[in-house]
């Protein structure tokens, strides 16, 4: 009996761990993983349109560096709303900043491999 009480009462991964582990930039990156290009149905981490992630655990700072297909997209504010909607789910984040970068241009090499696969391109 203790053994099965011993299991029961360890820690189970996923949500709990999520919103009660430390604020860092792979927590930021799975979560900016749900954010998703409607236009390509990809996500933005695997379409390489975010360039780097900086975390403040002290203060619950993100910054976001990304950038968009084209100057001319018409998806920034969207994208901009969904990254703070999906970030605000985590106690830890007290401040969000997304900025918008042209250099580099994004180009198609910069997404992941199941991005191209997702869309088709070899």
């Amino acid at each position: 009996m203790s053994h099965d009480r011993e299991h029961a009462t360890a820690p189970a991964p996923g949500v709990l761990g999520v919103l009660s582990g430390p604020l860092s930039e792979g927590l930021v990156r799975r979560l900016l993983r749900t954010v998703i290009d409607p236009e390509l149905g990809v996500n933005i981490v695997d379409l390489g349109l975010v360039y780097d992630i900086a975390v403040d655990g002290e203060t619950g700072a993100v910054a976001i560096e990304m950038t968009l297909t084209t100057p001319g997209c018409p998806l920034s504010g969207y994208l901009d709303d969904r990254i703070r909607g999906c970030l605000a789910q985590l106690p830890q984040v007290r401040r969000v900043g997304v900025e918008l970068v042209w250099d580099p241009p994004w180009d198609p090499e910069m997404m992941s491999d199941a991005a191209r696969g997702a869309l088709g391109w070899r």
